[in-house]
């Protein structure tokens, strides 16, 4: 089994990736969907769809559920077009709106309870998770264990290591305290080593 030497927090890469080299065509698109231009909103549509959809099952690990969100996403990312500065990326704003729409839902199925914790509190759970050895685990065991996570821990997780938000956005995004998000982040460490670590005695691998 290959081991994982390292899981970078990809702060912004998504965004790099998402963002054609040439920001003039994006605005072209963006003006020709403003006309209301079907074929700029389809090619808008192929260029973002993919990784939309992989943010969404990031979040709410269900096929069906995700595919929706991803459109729900897209319509209000289309009516709402007009309100888009380019001050920001376009895969920055559309993700925005994606990730809003994953958050919704998972509130509403009543998944997503994220408890207060005071800063003393938040400390004292950094402080026992400063190291970051759960990223030297295999990847697929890394995969696994994070779907476990109880759905705060993960969805924080989730924002701040694969999507690219700081501690501060995620309070914005989910209406916490920056203190919150660091220690539900903290707390997300711990679990999935301790998840990783009965999985390998499992498996006999330690």
């Amino acid at each position: 089994m290959q081991a994982v030497t390292d899981i970078p927090r990809p702060a912004g890469q998504i965004n790099k990736n998402l963002e054609a080299s040439n920001s003039d065509i994006h605005k072209y698109l963006i003006e020709r969907c403003l006309e209301n231009d079907s074929k700029a909103q389809y090619q808008l549509y192929r260029q973002y769809a993919d990784a939309m959809y992989n943010v969404c099952m990031r979040m709410v690990k269900n096929e069906d559920e995700a595919k929706d969100l991803l459109q729900e996403a897209f319509v209000e990312a289309f009516t709402k077009l007009h309100t888009f500065r380019f001050e920001a990326s376009f895969g920055s704003w559309l993700k925005r709106i994606v990730i809003n729409k994953c958050i919704n839902l998972l509130q509403k199925k009543r998944l997503l309870t994220i408890s207060l914790e005071d800063s003393k509190s938040a400390r004292r759970i950094s402080e026992e998770t400063q190291d970051d050895s759960y990223t030297q685990y295999e990847v697929k065991l890394v995969q696994k264990a994070i779907t476990q996570l109880p759905e705060g821990c993960r969805v924080v997780l989730n924002l701040y290591l694969f999507e690219g938000y700081d501690h501060a956005e995620i309070g914005e995004i989910l209406n916490v305290t920056e203190s919150t998000s660091k220690a539900q982040y903290s707390k997300a460490r711990k679990k999935l080593r301790e998840i990783i670590e009965e999985e390998k005695k499992r498996l006999k691998l330690i």
